[in-house]
């Protein structure tokens, strides 16, 4: 499903494709997400116009609305939204633990040894784990529900997207070691679970299941998920965890030294353009994040030279596009000033618009990524961009 086409030989940077049973994806890439089926104010001819190469929808969303038994009766999550290019899955782990601790305590833990089951009540939310699998109350109305890695396989199976995710069990990256090393062992055996299920439910292997990596930033450990991992029969790996600048020559490099080099590696929930960048140095294939689109809602976008706030008072009068020689359908047809006019005035087609600038800006900063590193010069392409980036 993965060939490698260019390296860079100064780092670990690589263009490649991932082959889909909806089209290929050219890497690196950024991934668009909608996690409701929808990629938030923007449409599927947009997503379409702005060169994305997929969508990612979130699993733990879908389950509980409409609910996967609608989306397959669709035909899949791609004709439910109308979409006909690749899409991915998450596996909901994430979303489980960060809303079942969404009011600031923790998402009970297994106490090693000790108990079988912690709850914990954070006002109203709670989430339950075991060896098996996590019981949830929806964020939506208070219901309980479970999540276990077979479940989760037969809720992507259902969505029908072209690569899905592993349960994993996602950690704070403030948890302490004990715990990520805990955590880490339990995402490692719910990895096996996934992958037997996946293989009943999919023998001819229409969709790619994604192992993912986690042990927070503790060097031993992420080394140790990668290798263990790395030995599973998984189509590609997923980067779990809550990643900063810093981390990507660190947590995000020390696993990519070890997973298969002939597997993709998506670098989950990862989108501001340094980050992106700092990534493909350390041979990150693709990345997605709802930052984009959630920073267009608010007024901040994307340029070559940082972020611009379209709220600041100098953009009241100023006629130019967001950004000169940017293609996205707002710069070319829009100015700063109208933008400025619209999120003062709140109207809604301004976080559209700068929405569409933000996921073209970053899908284009993939395209550019790759063509340096066909001409092997992603480090001086790297360089520049991070020097204009943070003038």
């Amino acid at each position: 499903m993965f060939e490698i086409e260019n390296k860079s030989t100064q780092c670990k940077a690589r263009a490649g494709v991932i082959h889909t049973p909806h089209g290929d994806i050219k890497t690196p890439a950024f991934i668009p997400v909608g996690t409701k089926a929808t990629v938030k104010g923007v449409s599927m001819p947009q997503i379409h116009d702005m060169q994305a190469q997929a969508v990612l929808c979130n699993t733990y969303h879908l389950y509980l609305e409409p609910g996967d038994n609608i989306v397959e009766k669709a035909g899949g999550v791609g004709k439910f939204m109308g979409y006909t290019g690749p899409t991915f899955t998450d596996s909901g782990g994430f979303q489980v633990f960060s809303l079942g601790a969404a009011f600031g305590n923790k998402v009970s833990k297994v106490a090693s040894g000790e108990v079988d089951v912690v709850p914990v009540d954070n006002k109203n939310k709670m989430a339950f784990i075991d060896e098996e699998g996590v019981d949830f109350k929806s964020h939506k109305d208070g219901s309980m529900h479970r999540f276990t890695p077979e479940s989760s396989m037969e809720t992507q199976w259902k969505l029908g997207a072209d690569i899905i995710f592993a349960f994993d069990e996602c950690t704070s990256p403030l948890e302490n070691k004990e715990y990520q090393k805990e955590a880490m062992d339990r995402t490692h055996r719910w990895a096996k679970r996934c992958i037997d299920r996946h293989k009943e439910l999919d023998p001819d292997n229409r969709q790619f299941l994604f192992g993912v990596v986690q042990g927070g930033r503790f060097e031993d450990l992420r080394k140790e998920s990668a290798k263990v991992l790395g030995e599973m029969d998984f189509d590609g790996y997923g980067v779990g965890g809550s990643f900063n600048k810093d981390d990507m020559a660190t947590a995000v490099g020390w696993v990519n030294e070890i997973l298969p080099e002939d597997k993709p590696r998506h670098l989950l929930g990862i989108g501001e353009p340094l980050d992106i960048v700092l990534g493909v140095e350390q041979g990150c294939d693709t990345f997605d994040c709802v930052t984009p689109t959630r920073n267009g809602r608010n007024g901040s976008l994307y340029t070559k030279t940082g972020k611009m706030n379209i709220f600041n008072a100098e953009y009241k009068e100023d006629f130019r596009p967001i950004e000169d020689g940017c293609d996205c359908y707002a710069c070319q047809n829009y100015t700063r000033s109208y933008l400025a006019h619209l999120h003062r005035s709140k109207e809604m087609l301004g976080g559209i618009l700068c929405s569409i600038h933000n996921l073209r800006f970053l899908i284009r900063l993939c395209e550019d990524a790759r063509q340096a590193i066909v001409r092997d010069e992603f480090q001086v392409f790297k360089n520049n961009f991070i020097k204009n980036y943070e003038s």
